[in-house]
Protein backbone atom coordinates (compact mmCIF):
# COMPACT_ATOMS: atom_id res chain seq x y z
CA UNK A 1 0.00 0.00 0.00
CA UNK A 2 1.28 3.40 -0.64
CA UNK A 3 2.50 5.31 2.21
CA UNK A 4 0.29 8.40 3.22
CA UNK A 5 2.14 10.67 5.45
CA UNK A 6 -0.43 13.84 6.98
CA UNK A 7 1.62 17.22 7.75
CA UNK A 8 0.30 19.14 10.91
CA UNK A 9 1.69 22.47 12.23
CA UNK A 10 5.84 23.07 11.47
CA UNK A 11 8.46 25.55 11.77
CA UNK A 12 7.22 29.16 9.96
CA UNK A 13 9.08 28.06 7.19
CA UNK A 14 8.83 26.05 3.91
CA UNK A 15 10.79 22.91 5.41
CA UNK A 16 7.89 21.13 6.33
CA UNK A 17 6.30 21.77 2.33
CA UNK A 18 9.87 20.71 0.76
CA UNK A 19 9.85 17.52 2.81
CA UNK A 20 6.52 16.92 1.83
CA UNK A 21 7.03 17.32 -1.96
CA UNK A 22 10.66 15.29 -1.94
CA UNK A 23 8.41 12.70 -0.31
CA UNK A 24 5.67 13.11 -3.33
CA UNK A 25 8.65 12.76 -5.85
CA UNK A 26 9.47 9.26 -4.19
CA UNK A 27 5.77 7.90 -4.51
CA UNK A 28 4.48 9.21 -1.65
CA UNK A 29 0.62 10.35 -1.08
CA UNK A 30 1.02 13.66 0.91
CA UNK A 31 -1.74 16.08 2.78
CA UNK A 32 -0.80 19.43 4.89
CA UNK A 33 -3.75 19.90 7.30
CA UNK A 34 -4.00 23.87 7.76
CA UNK A 35 -5.17 24.96 11.23
CA UNK A 36 -4.91 28.26 11.21
CA UNK A 37 -3.61 31.25 8.23
CA UNK A 38 -0.23 30.64 9.15
CA UNK A 39 -0.09 27.22 8.70
CA UNK A 40 -1.65 27.97 4.95
CA UNK A 41 1.03 30.78 4.74
CA UNK A 42 3.56 28.06 4.81
CA UNK A 43 1.48 25.44 3.11
CA UNK A 44 -1.19 25.70 -0.04
CA UNK A 45 -0.96 24.13 -2.62
CA UNK A 46 -2.85 20.87 -3.87
CA UNK A 47 -1.85 18.81 -1.30
CA UNK A 48 -2.86 20.66 1.40
CA UNK A 49 -6.54 21.09 3.01
CA UNK A 50 -8.26 22.99 5.63
CA UNK A 51 -9.64 22.35 9.15
CA UNK A 52 -12.59 25.11 9.81
CA UNK A 53 -14.03 23.00 12.69
CA UNK A 54 -13.90 23.48 16.67
CA UNK A 55 -10.59 22.15 18.97
CA UNK A 56 -13.27 19.82 20.67
CA UNK A 57 -14.62 18.62 17.50
CA UNK A 58 -11.01 17.41 15.88
CA UNK A 59 -10.19 14.37 17.82
CA UNK A 60 -13.21 12.83 15.86
CA UNK A 61 -12.34 14.66 12.49
CA UNK A 62 -8.75 13.40 12.78
CA UNK A 63 -9.49 10.01 13.46
CA UNK A 64 -12.32 9.88 10.61
CA UNK A 65 -9.11 11.57 8.57
CA UNK A 66 -6.55 8.96 9.63
CA UNK A 67 -9.32 5.53 8.97
CA UNK A 68 -10.98 7.45 5.92
CA UNK A 69 -7.11 8.12 3.76
CA UNK A 70 -5.29 5.48 5.33
CA UNK A 71 -2.17 7.62 6.92
CA UNK A 72 0.48 5.70 7.58
CA UNK A 73 2.79 8.38 9.11
CA UNK A 74 2.45 11.91 11.01
CA UNK A 75 4.93 14.67 10.89
CA UNK A 76 4.23 17.82 13.17
CA UNK A 77 6.28 20.20 15.28
CA UNK A 78 6.34 19.05 19.20
CA UNK A 79 3.89 16.93 20.18
CA UNK A 80 2.56 19.09 23.32
CA UNK A 81 0.49 21.55 21.00
CA UNK A 82 -3.09 21.80 21.13
CA UNK A 83 -4.02 19.65 18.14
CA UNK A 84 -0.91 17.87 17.97
CA UNK A 85 -1.65 15.98 21.26
CA UNK A 86 -4.88 14.50 20.22
CA UNK A 87 -3.19 13.75 16.56
CA UNK A 88 -0.66 12.05 18.02
CA UNK A 89 -2.73 9.95 20.55
CA UNK A 90 -5.08 8.80 17.79
CA UNK A 91 -2.05 7.75 15.18
CA UNK A 92 -0.28 5.96 18.16
CA UNK A 93 -3.66 4.11 19.36
CA UNK A 94 -3.98 3.50 15.33
CA UNK A 95 -0.05 2.35 14.48
CA UNK A 96 0.47 5.33 12.54
CA UNK A 97 3.78 5.88 12.93
CA UNK A 98 4.69 9.65 14.78
CA UNK A 99 7.76 11.85 13.80
CA UNK A 100 8.55 14.70 15.98
CA UNK A 101 10.64 17.57 14.91
CA UNK A 102 11.82 20.83 16.12
CA UNK A 103 15.19 22.41 16.46
CA UNK A 104 18.03 20.41 17.60
CA UNK A 105 19.29 19.09 20.95
CA UNK A 106 22.75 20.05 19.73
CA UNK A 107 23.57 23.45 18.28
CA UNK A 108 23.79 25.42 16.09
CA UNK A 109 23.34 24.03 12.81
CA UNK A 110 20.95 20.43 13.62
CA UNK A 111 17.50 19.69 14.17
CA UNK A 112 15.98 17.24 16.02
CA UNK A 113 13.85 14.13 14.42
CA UNK A 114 12.50 11.69 16.91
CA UNK A 115 10.28 8.56 16.56
CA UNK A 116 6.80 9.81 19.01
CA UNK A 117 8.25 12.26 21.09
CA UNK A 118 11.08 14.82 22.19
CA UNK A 119 12.74 15.63 25.60
CA UNK A 120 11.05 13.93 28.20
CA UNK A 121 9.06 11.74 26.53
CA UNK A 122 12.05 10.80 23.98
CA UNK A 123 12.79 7.15 23.13
CA UNK A 124 16.75 8.31 23.43
CA UNK A 125 17.95 5.64 25.98
CA UNK A 126 19.40 6.91 29.76
CA UNK A 127 21.53 3.61 30.31
CA UNK A 128 25.18 4.40 29.62
CA UNK A 129 25.94 0.99 28.60
CA UNK A 130 23.18 1.01 25.65
CA UNK A 131 24.56 4.48 24.45
CA UNK A 132 28.11 3.21 24.66
CA UNK A 133 26.96 0.16 22.71
CA UNK A 134 25.69 2.95 19.82
CA UNK A 135 28.24 5.50 19.80
CA UNK A 136 30.65 2.48 18.77
CA UNK A 137 28.22 1.88 15.83
CA UNK A 138 28.20 5.28 14.94
CA UNK A 139 29.10 7.38 11.95
CA UNK A 140 32.44 9.32 13.27
CA UNK A 141 31.56 12.94 13.61
CA UNK A 142 33.02 16.27 12.27
CA UNK A 143 31.82 18.28 14.85
CA UNK A 144 32.51 21.65 13.35
CA UNK A 145 30.02 23.99 12.66
CA UNK A 146 28.67 23.75 8.25
CA UNK A 147 25.42 25.68 8.54
CA UNK A 148 24.26 29.05 10.12
CA UNK A 149 20.47 30.05 10.07
CA UNK A 150 19.18 33.78 9.53
CA UNK A 151 17.67 35.13 12.98
CA UNK A 152 15.82 37.67 10.59
CA UNK A 153 13.77 35.23 8.62
CA UNK A 154 13.19 32.87 12.05
CA UNK A 155 11.80 36.43 13.44
CA UNK A 156 9.83 37.27 10.01
CA UNK A 157 7.99 33.68 9.92
CA UNK A 158 7.33 34.35 13.67
CA UNK A 159 5.58 37.37 13.50
CA UNK A 160 4.08 36.55 9.63
CA UNK A 161 2.55 33.63 11.07
CA UNK A 162 1.43 34.37 14.55
CA UNK A 163 0.23 37.82 13.09
CA UNK A 164 -2.11 36.33 10.01
CA UNK A 165 -3.73 33.88 12.86
CA UNK A 166 -4.81 37.37 14.71
CA UNK A 167 -7.33 37.65 11.20
CA UNK A 168 -7.97 33.81 11.87
CA UNK A 169 -12.22 34.54 11.89
CA UNK A 170 -11.85 36.29 8.81
CA UNK A 171 -9.54 34.41 7.21
CA UNK A 172 -11.39 31.43 7.07
CA UNK A 173 -10.70 29.70 10.40
CA UNK A 174 -13.39 31.17 12.76
CA UNK A 175 -12.97 28.36 15.51
CA UNK A 176 -9.00 27.79 15.42
CA UNK A 177 -7.63 28.17 18.78
CA UNK A 178 -3.71 29.07 19.11
CA UNK A 179 -1.79 26.10 19.70
CA UNK A 180 1.06 27.18 21.48
CA UNK A 181 1.00 28.50 25.18
CA UNK A 182 2.77 32.15 24.67
CA UNK A 183 1.18 35.21 25.90
CA UNK A 184 -1.54 36.67 23.67
CA UNK A 185 0.42 38.19 20.28
CA UNK A 186 0.53 42.07 20.08
CA UNK A 187 1.75 42.36 23.92
CA UNK A 188 3.84 39.75 23.68
CA UNK A 189 5.75 41.25 20.86
CA UNK A 190 5.77 44.28 22.06
CA UNK A 191 7.03 43.01 25.67
CA UNK A 192 9.82 41.04 23.64
CA UNK A 193 11.08 44.21 21.58
CA UNK A 194 11.26 46.35 24.53
CA UNK A 195 13.28 43.58 26.55
CA UNK A 196 15.45 43.06 23.64
CA UNK A 197 16.27 46.40 23.26
CA UNK A 198 16.65 47.46 26.94
CA UNK A 199 19.21 44.44 26.79
CA UNK A 200 20.84 46.28 23.99
CA UNK A 201 21.56 49.09 25.68
CA UNK A 202 22.83 47.50 28.83
CA UNK A 203 25.17 45.77 26.76
CA UNK A 204 28.29 47.11 28.53
CA UNK A 205 26.71 46.94 31.54
CA UNK A 206 26.38 43.47 31.60
CA UNK A 207 29.36 42.85 29.79
CA UNK A 208 30.94 44.22 32.83
CA UNK A 209 28.92 42.32 35.52
CA UNK A 210 29.92 38.77 33.79
CA UNK A 211 33.86 39.87 33.70
CA UNK A 212 32.93 40.55 37.85
CA UNK A 213 31.36 37.21 38.38
CA UNK A 214 33.37 34.87 36.27
CA UNK A 215 36.86 37.23 37.12
CA UNK A 216 36.08 37.12 40.90
CA UNK A 217 37.44 35.31 44.08
CA UNK A 218 34.05 33.64 44.80
CA UNK A 219 32.62 30.32 43.74
CA UNK A 220 29.03 30.17 41.98
CA UNK A 221 26.50 28.60 40.50
CA UNK A 222 24.55 29.15 37.29
CA UNK A 223 21.02 29.03 37.22
CA UNK A 224 19.55 29.39 33.64
CA UNK A 225 15.82 30.70 33.49
CA UNK A 226 13.24 28.88 30.43
CA UNK A 227 10.80 30.85 29.19
CA UNK A 228 7.78 30.57 31.62
CA UNK A 229 5.52 29.55 28.44
CA UNK A 230 7.74 26.86 27.20
CA UNK A 231 6.35 23.05 26.73
CA UNK A 232 9.70 21.86 28.50
CA UNK A 233 8.25 23.57 31.51
CA UNK A 234 4.70 23.28 31.31
CA UNK A 235 4.77 19.38 30.00
CA UNK A 236 8.29 17.50 31.02
CA UNK A 237 8.70 19.28 34.02
CA UNK A 238 7.12 18.89 37.98
CA UNK A 239 6.88 22.75 38.12
CA UNK A 240 3.89 24.46 36.87
CA UNK A 241 5.82 27.61 36.21
CA UNK A 242 9.11 29.28 36.37
CA UNK A 243 8.61 30.69 39.76
CA UNK A 244 8.34 27.49 41.60
CA UNK A 245 11.62 26.05 39.96
CA UNK A 246 13.46 29.70 40.99
CA UNK A 247 11.79 28.92 44.49
CA UNK A 248 12.90 25.33 44.49
CA UNK A 249 16.42 26.36 44.10
CA UNK A 250 16.55 29.52 46.03
CA UNK A 251 15.67 27.22 49.13
CA UNK A 252 17.92 24.73 48.70
CA UNK A 253 20.77 26.97 47.91
CA UNK A 254 20.55 28.84 51.19
CA UNK A 255 20.26 25.63 53.02
CA UNK A 256 22.63 23.54 51.20
CA UNK A 257 25.14 25.56 49.11
CA UNK A 258 28.73 26.35 50.35
CA UNK A 259 28.42 30.06 52.89
CA UNK A 260 30.81 31.57 50.72
CA UNK A 261 29.64 30.70 47.20
CA UNK A 262 27.00 33.19 44.83
CA UNK A 263 23.82 31.86 42.40
CA UNK A 264 23.93 33.52 39.20
CA UNK A 265 20.37 33.54 37.53
CA UNK A 266 20.41 33.90 33.70
CA UNK A 267 17.65 35.55 32.21
CA UNK A 268 16.50 33.42 28.67
CA UNK A 269 17.14 35.68 25.79
CA UNK A 270 14.03 36.08 24.12
CA UNK A 271 12.30 36.56 27.48
CA UNK A 272 9.64 39.12 27.31
CA UNK A 273 9.50 39.50 31.34
CA UNK A 274 6.08 38.49 31.48
CA UNK A 275 6.51 38.10 34.22
CA UNK A 276 9.47 40.35 35.07
CA UNK A 277 11.86 37.48 36.85
CA UNK A 278 14.76 39.83 37.54
CA UNK A 279 12.47 42.17 39.92
CA UNK A 280 10.72 38.65 41.30
CA UNK A 281 14.35 36.98 42.02
CA UNK A 282 15.76 40.88 43.59
CA UNK A 283 12.82 40.79 46.00
CA UNK A 284 12.70 36.95 46.36
CA UNK A 285 16.95 37.05 47.94
CA UNK A 286 16.10 40.22 50.16
CA UNK A 287 13.34 37.77 52.06
CA UNK A 288 15.54 35.13 51.84
CA UNK A 289 18.23 36.47 53.38
CA UNK A 290 20.38 36.22 50.63
CA UNK A 291 20.41 39.63 48.63
CA UNK A 292 24.07 39.56 49.01
CA UNK A 293 24.52 35.89 47.80
CA UNK A 294 22.29 35.83 44.32
CA UNK A 295 23.20 37.60 40.99
CA UNK A 296 20.80 38.11 38.16
CA UNK A 297 21.85 38.73 34.55
CA UNK A 298 19.88 39.95 31.95
CA UNK A 299 22.58 38.12 29.40
CA UNK A 300 26.19 37.66 29.20
CA UNK A 301 28.31 34.92 27.14
CA UNK A 302 26.83 31.77 28.10
CA UNK A 303 29.86 29.56 27.48
CA UNK A 304 32.29 32.04 30.09
CA UNK A 305 29.40 32.29 32.68
CA UNK A 306 29.45 28.35 32.63
CA UNK A 307 33.22 27.45 31.85
CA UNK A 308 33.77 29.04 35.47
CA UNK A 309 31.65 28.11 37.45
CA UNK A 310 31.34 25.40 40.02
CA UNK A 311 27.94 23.38 38.30
CA UNK A 312 25.30 24.59 36.67
CA UNK A 313 21.18 23.87 37.82
CA UNK A 314 18.94 23.51 35.25
CA UNK A 315 15.20 22.41 34.67
CA UNK A 316 15.81 20.84 31.29
CA UNK A 317 17.10 23.41 28.97
CA UNK A 318 18.73 22.61 25.84
CA UNK A 319 21.65 24.67 27.72
CA UNK A 320 22.80 21.39 30.00
CA UNK A 321 24.67 20.43 26.06
CA UNK A 322 26.42 23.19 26.54
CA UNK A 323 27.01 22.36 30.16
CA UNK A 324 28.29 19.27 28.98
CA UNK A 325 30.77 19.70 26.50
CA UNK A 326 32.75 22.28 28.85
CA UNK A 327 33.03 19.30 31.10
CA UNK A 328 31.31 21.29 34.15
CA UNK A 329 28.86 19.35 37.07
CA UNK A 330 25.14 19.45 36.10
CA UNK A 331 22.14 19.09 37.98
CA UNK A 332 18.55 18.58 35.79
CA UNK A 333 15.16 19.16 38.07
CA UNK A 334 13.12 17.89 35.13
CA UNK A 335 12.61 15.78 32.13
CA UNK A 336 15.23 15.39 29.53
CA UNK A 337 16.92 13.23 27.22
CA UNK A 338 20.61 14.21 28.74
CA UNK A 339 20.01 13.56 32.75
CA UNK A 340 22.35 10.22 32.39
CA UNK A 341 23.77 8.93 35.19
CA UNK A 342 27.59 9.80 34.82
CA UNK A 343 26.39 12.75 33.03
CA UNK A 344 24.42 14.62 35.65
CA UNK A 345 23.95 14.36 39.23
CA UNK A 346 21.37 11.94 40.09
CA UNK A 347 21.62 12.30 44.15
CA UNK A 348 19.06 15.08 44.21
CA UNK A 349 19.88 19.13 44.56
CA UNK A 350 20.48 19.78 48.22
CA UNK A 351 23.37 17.31 47.78
CA UNK A 352 24.34 18.70 44.06
CA UNK A 353 26.16 22.23 45.73
CA UNK A 354 29.07 20.39 47.58
CA UNK A 355 28.85 17.18 46.02
CA UNK A 356 28.38 17.75 41.97
CA UNK A 357 31.01 16.00 40.06
CA UNK A 358 32.25 16.42 36.25
CA UNK A 359 30.27 14.21 33.32
CA UNK A 360 31.89 11.26 32.66
CA UNK A 361 34.63 12.05 29.84
CA UNK A 362 33.58 8.66 27.32
CA UNK A 363 30.60 8.93 28.26
CA UNK A 364 30.31 11.97 27.65
CA UNK A 365 31.76 11.35 24.42
CA UNK A 366 29.22 8.77 23.33
CA UNK A 367 26.23 10.79 24.39
CA UNK A 368 27.10 13.35 21.61
CA UNK A 369 27.70 10.46 18.86
CA UNK A 370 25.04 8.44 19.63
CA UNK A 371 22.64 11.30 19.95
CA UNK A 372 23.75 12.63 16.86
CA UNK A 373 23.69 9.29 14.62
CA UNK A 374 19.61 8.71 15.84
CA UNK A 375 17.78 11.53 16.60
CA UNK A 376 19.35 14.92 15.18
CA UNK A 377 19.84 15.48 11.59
CA UNK A 378 22.04 17.73 9.96
CA UNK A 379 21.07 21.22 8.83
CA UNK A 380 18.34 24.11 9.54
CA UNK A 381 15.20 25.21 9.11
CA UNK A 382 15.41 28.84 7.44
CA UNK A 383 18.37 29.35 5.51
CA UNK A 384 20.52 27.73 2.20
CA UNK A 385 22.34 25.67 2.07
CA UNK A 386 21.10 24.44 5.31
CA UNK A 387 17.26 24.19 4.59
CA UNK A 388 18.18 21.84 1.87
CA UNK A 389 21.18 19.55 3.60
CA UNK A 390 17.95 19.25 6.33
CA UNK A 391 15.36 18.85 3.97
CA UNK A 392 17.21 15.28 1.97
CA UNK A 393 17.80 13.53 5.04
CA UNK A 394 14.85 14.36 6.90
CA UNK A 395 13.21 13.08 3.59
CA UNK A 396 15.71 10.43 3.51
CA UNK A 397 14.68 8.88 6.83
CA UNK A 398 11.12 9.38 6.54
CA UNK A 399 11.14 7.49 3.08
CA UNK A 400 13.26 4.32 4.59
CA UNK A 401 10.99 4.17 8.25
CA UNK A 402 15.05 5.26 9.97
CA UNK A 403 13.45 8.38 12.04
CA UNK A 404 15.21 7.64 15.25
CA UNK A 405 17.52 4.49 14.20
CA UNK A 406 21.04 4.45 14.07
CA UNK A 407 23.62 5.93 11.36
CA UNK A 408 26.17 2.96 10.75
CA UNK A 409 29.76 4.12 10.40
CA UNK A 410 30.73 4.80 6.72
CA UNK A 411 33.28 1.86 6.74
CA UNK A 412 30.82 -0.50 7.80
CA UNK A 413 28.45 0.34 4.87
CA UNK A 414 31.14 0.01 2.46
CA UNK A 415 32.09 -3.24 3.70
CA UNK A 416 27.88 -4.33 3.71
CA UNK A 417 27.86 -3.25 -0.03
CA UNK A 418 31.39 -4.98 -0.61
CA UNK A 419 29.56 -7.96 0.78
Amino acid sequence: MTPHIVFLQGMPSPFFQRVGHCLVERGWRVTRINLCPGDWLFWHDQYSVAYRGSYTAWPDYIRAFFQREQVSDLMLLGEQRYYHREAVAVAQELGIRVTVTDFGYLRPDWITLERDGMSGASHFPKDPQEIHALAQQAVVLDWGARFTDNALQMAVGDLSYNFSNLLAWALGFPRYRRSDRRPPTIPYTIASGWRLLGNRLRQRRITQQVEEITGGSQPYYLFPIQLNFDFQIIAYSPFPQMEDALERVFVSFARHAPPESLLVVKEHPWDPALPNWERYVRRRARELGLAERIRYLRGGQLNQLIQKARGVVLVNSSTALRVLQLHRPLQVLGSAVFDIPGLSHQDGLDRFWTEGREPDPQLREDFFTALAATVQVRGVFFQEPGLSEAVIETCQRLATHSVGQLSVREEDQEDAQDA
